[in-house]
């Protein structure tokens, strides 16, 4: 049997996954968490995407047997670069952030403020004296429930500041850089699709999945954070995914 690999985006740590993995209901499922988020960076390390991406691929060889790997957010980004690059190391691949990966992909207003010298910074430093309630409001405004965006909004502590700020940073021609290699992966692939998502332009996917060889799962009336919102509905997109890759 394979394993079940899950990795978080930004700004999250793998506790996101909680409601999807009891959804899931399963012993072999693995959260990963990435460097710098909710936890330290390895030596050296500078939170680049190419690095992000390098750290999963080592991962992932540590792993025995095969991976059936889902990403969210960044982290379905970094899914998409892996399995550009190394398909080799999955079963299968998820991802509801295929749309990095289009060549008209552009960053929503929060990351382009991010990538910004200087307001980024600033960004972080006005977060870290607001109480937590209150920036849970903008979190819980787009579907994550109370109990999950205030873990969300506790965790961001300055390593995972400056992780975010680096990875932005790194990432301001992703599309350009990403979107050729992103075709015809050589392992079947699945497309989440949050009808509601406000992020990772939707309306992108339909065409960037079908480039790369993928099928596309529709969670209509769900939002960026699909895993909290219904994992039940995410779950059983994924499962009966699995199961037809497994025939």
């Amino acid at each position: 049997m394979s394993t079940v690999v899950l990795l978080h985006g930004v700004p999250e740590t793998p506790a996101i996954w909680d409601p999807l993995r009891a959804a899931l209901g399963r012993p072999d499922v693995r959260a990963l968490r990435l460097p710098g988020f909710g936890g330290p960076r390895p030596s050296g390390f500078t939170s680049t995407k190419e690095e992000y991406v390098r750290w999963l691929a080592g991962e992932l060889e540590s792993i025995p047997g095969e991976v059936d790997l889902v990403g969210h957010d960044w982290g379905g980004g970094f899914v998409v670069r892996l399995v550009s690059t190394r398909p080799d190391l999955v079963r299968t691949w998820a991802t509801d952030a295929a749309a990095i990966a289009h060549p008209d992909f552009v960053w929503h207003d929060l990351a382009r403020l991010w990538q910004t010298p200087g307001a980024g910074e600033e960004f972080f430093e006005r977060r870290h004296t607001t109480p937590i309630e209150r920036q849970a409001e903008g979190l819980t405004a787009a579907g994550v429930p109370y109990e999950q965006a205030a873990a969300m909004v506790a965790s961001m502590d300055a390593v995972m500041a400056e992780s975010i700020l680096a990875l932005y940073r790194s990432a301001v021609d992703v599309a350009a850089e990403w979107s050729p290699a992103f075709a015809d992966i050589p392992k079947p692939g699945l497309v989440l699709l949050p009808s509601q998502d406000t992020f990772l332009l939707p309306r992108l996917v339909p065409a960037t999945a079908a480039r790369a060889g993928a099928a596309v799962a529709e969670l209509p009336g769900l939002g960026h954070w699909w895993m909290v919102q219904d994992p039940a509905a995410g779950a059983a997109k994924l499962e009966e995914f699995w199961q037809k890759a497994a025939k």
